[in-house]
């Protein structure tokens, strides 16, 4: 009986710690959007649509660029670590995006150029840190 009881006390503690973490990613993401918005407002884009959804996907920034539309995956980390977007996003996830942003653009009826960009931002108590990697996946070549 002990046993169980304990067990279940570490299962409950797992699902804290879980959702804690969970809790933690999440804010964590929301100001890394935040960052990046004013990155790119600080550059002259103008924001289209945030965090649009296209059934379950999600396109964190869509904004225009002179004569384009830019499709930004943002990534927020605390470390450098894994900061190379290949790494980042698999083949499903960009086919994903390019999907939910040919949806945004059919809707809109938008008829300029897309491209994919990726920011990432690491975030913590030592950096602030933003790299804007423009053009980091093609539609086609996936």
């Amino acid at each position: 009986m002990l046993i169980r009881n304990t067990q279940h006390f570490v299962t409950r503690w797992q699902k804290y710690n879980y959702f804690s973490y969970m809790a933690d990613h999440n804010e964590l993401g929301k100001i890394g959007e935040e960052m990046a918005v004013k990155f790119l407002t600080d550059k002259g884009y103008n924001i289209l649509r945030r965090n649009y959804r296209f059934k379950k996907l999600e396109l964190d920034i869509i904004a225009q660029q002179d004569e384009e539309i830019v499709v930004v995956e943002v990534k927020t980390r605390q470390s450098d670590y894994l900061t190379d977007p290949t790494e980042l996003l698999s083949r499903k996830k960009q086919s994903d995006i390019i999907r939910a942003a040919d949806y945004f653009i059919n809707e809109e009826e938008i008829d300029l150029e897309c491209r994919f960009d990726v920011i990432i931002i690491v975030v913590n108590q030592h950096q602030k840190e933003i790299r804007h990697i423009e053009d980091a996946f093609y539609p086609g070549l996936n």
